[in-house]
């Protein structure tokens, strides 16, 4: 099997941006859920799905724009890019659950930081969505269309 040079490129400078993205995107959320589960006293489930419908809408904007620079139908990426999210989110949630109920991280505290294991939780179930929205956004929703010949 011969390596492409210029599509292993192409695709180390997309992970890259993705990951400047993913980067943002973590911010948001993270941000969004400590005010709104920390400081405000919002429940786990609410705040979290505040916080990636947030990074959701940054993450579509760039991704489309910037990182996978497509131009194809943008009705049909954000249907499948919403489609991604619920999917990799339902992920997420799964993960969360398990962290949280059956290895009960809930109650793990820190004196610095209010819902210390809801907090741990959510960054480390954003991993497993990042990832996995990636692969799905790469293979489904960012696909570049090969012409027929």
């Amino acid at each position: 099997m011969k390596v492409n040079k210029a599509e292993t490129k192409k695709t180390a400078i997309q992970l890259l941006k993705y990951g400047v993205i993913g980067a943002s995107n973590t911010l948001i959320t993270a941000v969004t859920f400590y005010v709104l589960n920390s400081l405000l006293s919002v429940d786990y489930v609410p705040a979290n799905a505040a916080g990636y419908v947030l990074g959701v809408l940054n993450s579509f904007v760039w991704n489309r724009n910037w990182v996978f620079k497509t131009k194809q139908n943008l009705k049909r990426e954000a249907l499948l890019f919403v489609v991604g999210f619920l999917l990799c989110y339902g992920l997420q949630m799964g993960v969360s659950g398990i962290l949280l109920e059956v290895f009960d991280m809930k109650h793990y505290t820190l004196d610095w930081i209010p819902n210390a294991g809801q907090n741990i939780v959510m960054l480390i179930s954003m991993v497993v969505y990042t990832i996995s929205n990636y692969i799905y956004n790469r293979t489904v929703t960012f696909k570049v269309k090969e012409p027929k010949e």
